[in-house]
């Protein structure tokens, strides 16, 4: 019995650039608070969808590109991209088998743990306050996943990626 590959694995790969561009897209800044974060989205999606394909290694990878897009000191995204991955594989069996809506709940949680560890990793050394303003971005990106998870599964199984 011969196993065939699909050729099509550079599809999540085209996802993660459109995510990078929509992340680096030009905004204003009062609009910055709220932009939700494209690409921990998406790779939370190719984690739970593809989980043997898309891991640890991968979440460092994009973090550290994701650094050098931001500007941000070297390895803060890559670290809470590693956390939230790390979570997400505990329990993408799980989120398989949610609905939706409580789907996007847990993307806000995950979102949130991102930020936290993101946002206390910049504020070592300075005095950062803003409140509670730097969660906003679990929020839509909550919102988000409704519409996102419908696009990519219909773009995984209509290139049928495995």
């Amino acid at each position: 019995m011969v196993i065939s590959r699909a050729h099509n694995s550079w599809v999540p790969f085209v996802t993660f650039l459109m995510a990078f561009m929509l992340s680096a897209f030009p905004i204003p800044a009062w609009v910055q608070w709220g932009w939700p974060e494209w690409v921990l989205v998406v790779f939370i999606y190719w984690v739970i969808a593809l989980p043997n394909r898309f891991g640890l290694g991968w979440a460092f990878i994009l973090g550290l590109l994701l650094d050098l897009l931001q500007g941000s000191h070297l390895g803060v995204n890559a670290f809470a991209m590693v956390v939230v991955t790390f979570f997400a594989m505990l329990m993408y069996r799980r989120l398989r088998m949610y609905r939706l809506w409580q789907q996007a709940f847990i993307v806000v949680f995950l979102v949130a743990i991102n930020q936290c560890v993101s946002y206390g990793l910049q504020g070592i050394g300075s005095n950062v306050s803003g409140g509670i303003w730097f969660l906003l971005p679990a929020v839509t990106s909550g919102l988000l996943w409704l519409w996102l998870f419908v696009v990519l599964r219909g773009i995984r199984r209509a290139f049928k990626v495995t």
